[in-house]
């Protein structure tokens, strides 16, 4: 989910100021322990809608404290978040940081392919155990999203554990085959006809 629509879809709901954005964005994702957003990240999205006329400046607050710009969204900015709503989000599943350590550990012979996935299971055992032990403390009558998201992430990395067995069961394959290489491009100019 991309902040700047999740930004819009709050806003879409009612006008709000960044500090109460930032609340309202850690509160729906179940807390910061599953997505930290910095407030400054709020703000400079806040900036960026501006000045792309997606939200404007609804009215100033201003308490004891110093002023809170109140922010609206604008008919380009409800546009912008029914088309988000209306397609599809492409998953990041190609782009794997552990399959990438581990294809440079076999081509470099600088690390242990097998160690790798020890580390690597134990690391998804304990983040497994974790999100089961706050999935088991969250509330069904009052924390159902919360829940949701937590069942989607534990799915997600029991598939990673069963990958990783894939991939042990699999590593002398890959050891005996051509590690993959670019293809040679001949330098220079080309050639006139």
């Amino acid at each position: 989910m991309s902040v700047r629509h999740a930004v819009l879809g709050l806003l879409a709901q009612r006008p709000r100021h960044g500090y109460e954005l930032r609340a309202a964005f850690q509160a729906l994702v179940g807390g910061e322990e599953n997505w930290d957003v910095k407030p400054a990240q709020i703000y400079t999205t806040l900036t960026r809608l501006e000045q792309g006329g997606f939200v404007a400046e609804d009215s100033v607050e201003q308490d004891a404290g110093p002023e809170k710009r109140i922010y609206a969204i604008t008919l380009a900015g409800r546009k912008t978040l029914n088309e988000w709503f209306a397609c599809g989000i492409e998953p990041e599943h190609q782009h794997d940081e552990f399959f990438l350590k581990l294809m440079i550990g076999l081509v470099s012979g600088a690390a242990d392919p097998c160690r790798l996935i020890q580390t690597q299971r134990a690391y998804l055992f304990q983040e497994l155990h974790d999100l089961t032990e706050q999935r088991s403390q969250a509330d069904p009558s009052r924390e159902l999203a919360k829940i949701l998201l937590l069942d989607k992430a534990v799915m997600h990395l029991e598939a990673d554990l069963r990958w990783l067995d894939m991939i042990e069961g699999r590593l002398d394959d890959i050891k005996h085959q051509p590690l993959p290489e670019p293809e040679s491009k001949p330098r220079g100019r080309p050639r006139k006809i």
